[in-house]
Order: C-alpha cells, then sequence, then structure tokens
C-alpha cells in the first residue's frame, strides 16, 4: 500500500529519538495500517486527525509510547475505535496477545480488514461493548486511549480487569478532575509524562489500580 514519503522518514526518525528497534517489516506493517487508516478514515470517521503530515507522530509514535509499560501476554484494548494504541503495539510486539474491544460495527469492521490486511495472527476484535463482554478470564492490563473518563473506565470496565491489573489510561493534560472523580475502591498507581516527537501538548499515562487488590 502506498503512503507518503515523510512518513518513513518521520517514522525511523522518531523510532530513534524514542530508543525503540523495530525490523524493516515491523516499520513497513506500521506505514500500511497507518496508510489504511488514512484511507478508510475519510468514509468512517475513525479518527479526528486528518493532516498528513502529523499522522506518524499522533497516531503511531503516540501508540508506541506505552511501549514500557506493556508488561502483559494478552492485552485488551477498550474503545480501541481505529486500532489505537492496539494495532502499532501488536505490529511491535507479535509474541504477545491482542483484543479490540469497540462498540461501532465500522470501527470493528475496519479492525478487521487491517487484521486481513497485515497478517495479524495475534489480535482479536469484538464488537459490542465493554458492559456485556464476558472474556473467558479477566485481563491482567486494559489499555484506553481517548475513549472516556477514568470514573466511567472503572465503572464500564472494572469486571473485565484481574484483581492485580491494571488499567493503561492514556490522556493529554494530566487529568486532576478525573483523578478526583475516581470512584472508591480505585487509585492512580503512578503517572508517567510520555514524550513523543513531533506531538505538541502534553501525554500521560496514568496506571490506575484497584487500591485493595485482595478484592
Amino acid at each position: 500500500m502506498s503512503y507518503p514519503q515523510l512518513w518513513q522518514s518521520q517514522l525511523q526518525d522518531g523510532l530513534a529519538q524514542m530508543g525503540i528497534a523495530l525490523s524493516d517489516s515491523q516499520q513497513a506493517k506500521l506505514l500500511a495500517f497507518l496508510a489504511l487508516l488514512n484511507k478508510w478514515n475519510k468514509a468512517y470517521n475513525l479518527t479526528a486527525v486528518r493532516d498528513e503530515r502529523v499522522m506518524v507522530s499522533r497516531q503511531l509514535l503516540d501508540s508506541l509510547s506505552i511501549m514500557p509499560w506493556v508488561t502483559t501476554d494478552h492485552l485488551l484494548d477498550v474503545g480501541a475505535g481505529g486500532g489505537l494504541p492496539g494495532i502499532p503495539l501488536a505490529i511491535v510486539f507479535p509474541d504477545k496477545r491482542f483484543t479490540l474491544l469497540d462498540s461501532n460495527g465500522k470501527k470493528t469492521r475496519f479492525l478487521n480488514q487491517c487484521v486481513l490486511e497485515l497478517g495479524l495472527a495475534n489480535v482479536d476484535v469484538i464488537h459490542g461493548r465493554a458492559e456485556d463482554c464476558q472474556p473467558e478470564q479477566p485481563f491482567s492490563q486494559i489499555s484506553s486511549r481517548a475513549f472516556t473518563a477514568l470514573e466511567n473506565l472503572v465503572t464500564w470496565c472494572g469486571s473485565l480487569l484481574a484483581n492485580d491489573g491494571q488499567f493503561l489510561a492514556m490522556k493529554g493534560l494530566y487529568p486532576d478532575d478525573e483523578v478526583a472523580a475516581l470512584p472508591e475502591g480505585w487509585q492512580v498507581e503512578s503517572s508517567h509524562s510520555l514524550k513523543v516527537p513531533g506531538a505538541d501538548g502534553e501525554r500521560h499515562l496514568l496506571i490506575v489500580t484497584r487500591a485493595d487488590q485482595s478484592r
């Protein structure tokens, strides 16, 4: 699949700045995914980012910025939307499994097309609401990017998380109001400022856990 030549140099430069080493085939898959996202976005409204000059930074590098905190063998990405961060993470972690959950049928059709065209054998796509999802076993990590407020995240998806599990909540500015509104029994275990080459504005990763992990 063709893509702007600018993307390749932006990706290579960004990965170098982030200290991420990927094979040529992984980089090619990332760019092929971005081309698919850009193509389908015109009809399906998958993402608000439409400027091709910032897509590598805002979508690929931003998704990869949480790599150091992805420690599970099977991650659930809720509100997966256009596949961010789930698809880029699945490309760079081929030995891990990723389940992408979204209630929007158009978006899950796009995700299934990505799995097919990119040959992502480690990705499962589920069309449905988080509240209705019934996995065989809870997940030790659940990622969320631009999905919903922290209060909704733990309320809707808490039953999907293992007792000692972690929500990996990707945010822009540090969400003081959302942290203050977390229901009793939940806490921000840690917060990390994310450095994304080429991205304006702040980015944060909040690790949200149960306050009493014995429950």
